[in-house]
């Protein structure tokens, strides 16, 4: 029976009309675009494993939990070099990710790539305002062109010294005494060998970035022509001279002596100082973190050893950078404004360091650490920031930014393998790294150019 429009509805008619209102809301709900209700993704390939891999699964978990319009995905995809050819070869094939961490080695690349959108650019797109002049000034200037920031500092270090305090008391050693020098070293690690109390005096990670890049720039000395490639396209190393000699005449008699082990290449000399075999090395700030919460010994660190007869230089960035590419949505930008932006906010970027001993990147994290007076309860968190803001930073000591540079500092790590071996003398060994290096610089140039 039709019902007058006028007739007043009964409570049995309220329930209906209830019910079939949430059955057409359902219906509607479920018939409605999947896409529509999802958060936006952002992929970030990065280059981290172990206990760093799982900071960056941490912190992106934090940002993910922290809004409901992005989800960003932390994906590994190798080592730095592998995540960096990783990268460029994605983008020519558009099947690139909207973010990736590349180390420093890899700027010059990634500057002369075409491929990025430049962070400062970004965040003025989208109308995100942050104090630049907040960054700590040697980290913002490695990253930047023209005075402009072109990726985001994420996981930045330096090099420093590393020495086993367990084993310097063994060694009948004062442990509270740090070597300065490659004197002392060669004196220490000699005393904690012949004691019996270690096998490995003295050892290196990253030997060219340890050894070469960064001593060249601690004791004030060009890595490169053009200011090492600050000033253009660089097309001679420097690296052949007086220091580079010195070093690796040390290094090949040390090891004849039995007291300087040659680890490998890249992260490999890391091991026997985490594991507690070397009594002394050269390593990443990186090693802070986890030595902090993995070591059974008792350790320390120290700013890198210094060769007499040098000006005092700085030491320089390493780590990685993110770099935002290319070709993607512009909602999918705003999602990685917003998770940059989250990572640069003091007290994300005390928690980074913190948790991992890389560098707070702004000075406003740093004021926040040191009211909780985090660096005097971490000494050895204080090294490194202490090393490469009190140095002096001059044309040499700024950083090192060539093309090519992944190939070059495994044609220089071959050369002082082969210096450490006895198989060339150190002038033959330099020389020939300089040969190799010069031809790879010149094709970068003539690529770009």
């Amino acid at each position: 029976m039709k019902r007058d429009k006028n007739q007043i509805l009964t409570g049995g008619d309220v329930m209906k009309f209830k019910r079939l209102s949430l059955v057409i809301l359902l219906g509607v709900l479920l018939t409605f675009p999947a896409a529509a209700w999802a958060k936006t993704e952002i992929i970030w390939w990065h280059a981290m494993t172990g206990f760093l891999g799982e900071k960056v699964n941490e912190i992106t978990m934090k940002f993910n939990g922290s809004q409901t319009e992005y989800e960003v995905k932390a994906i590994r995809k190798g080592n730095y070099s592998e995540t960096l050819t990783a990268g460029i070869a994605a983008y020519r094939a558009k099947t690139h990710p909207q973010l990736i961490q590349v180390f420093e080695v890899g700027t010059q690349t990634m500057l002369s790539s075409g491929a990025i959108y430049p962070v400062y650019q970004l965040m003025s797109d989208q109308g995100i305002k942050i104090n630049w002049a907040d960054f700590i000034s040697v980290v913002k200037s490695y990253y930047s062109y023209k005075g402009n920031l072109y990726s985001m500092p994420f996981n930045s270090s330096t090099a420093i010294f590393y020495y086993n305090k367990s084993i310097f008391k063994k060694a009948g050693l004062d442990p509270e005494k740090v070597p300065t020098t490659f004197y002392d070293i060669e004196k220490n690690a000699k005393a904690c060998v012949l004691s019996g109390a270690t096998k490995i005096g003295f050892t290196t990670a990253w030997p060219s970035w340890t050894l070469m890049e960064n001593m060249h720039a601690w004791h004030d000395q060009p890595f490169a022509d053009k200011d090492n490639g600050f000033e253009g396209f660089a097309t001679t190393l420097k690296i052949n001279g007086k220091l580079g000699q010195q070093i690796l005449d040390l290094l090949s008699r040390w090891k004849d002596e039995g007291v300087y082990t040659y680890a490998g290449r890249g992260s490999q000399g890391d091991q026997p100082i985490i594991n507690g075999e070397a009594a002394m090395g050269l390593a990443s700030t990186a090693l802070v973190g986890t030595l902090t919460k993995t070591a059974k010994f008792e350790w320390g660190t120290g700013n890198l050893p210094r060769i007499a007869g040098y000006p005092i230089g700085n030491s320089i960035i390493g780590g990685a950078s993110l770099w935002v590419m290319k070709g993607h949505k512009p909602e999918e930008y705003k999602g990685v404004a917003k998770f940059l932006e989250f990572l640069g906010k003091p007290e994300q970027q005390a928690w980074w360091h913190a948790q991992t001993g890389y560098l707070p990147i702004s000075n406003s994290a740093l004021k926040a650490l040191q009211k909780t007076d985090h660096f005097k309860k971490n000494p050895n968190m204080w090294t490194a920031f202490a090393q490469i803001t009190k140095g002096k930073t001059t044309k040499n000591s700024q950083g090192i930014r060539l093309g090519n540079l992944v190939a070059i500092r495994d044609g220089i790590e071959g050369e002082m393998e082969n210096v450490i071996a006895g198989k060339k003398t150190s002038l033959q060994g330099l020389d020939d790294a300089v040969k190799k290096g010069n031809e790879l610089l010149k094709e970068f140039a003539a690529m770009y150019k």
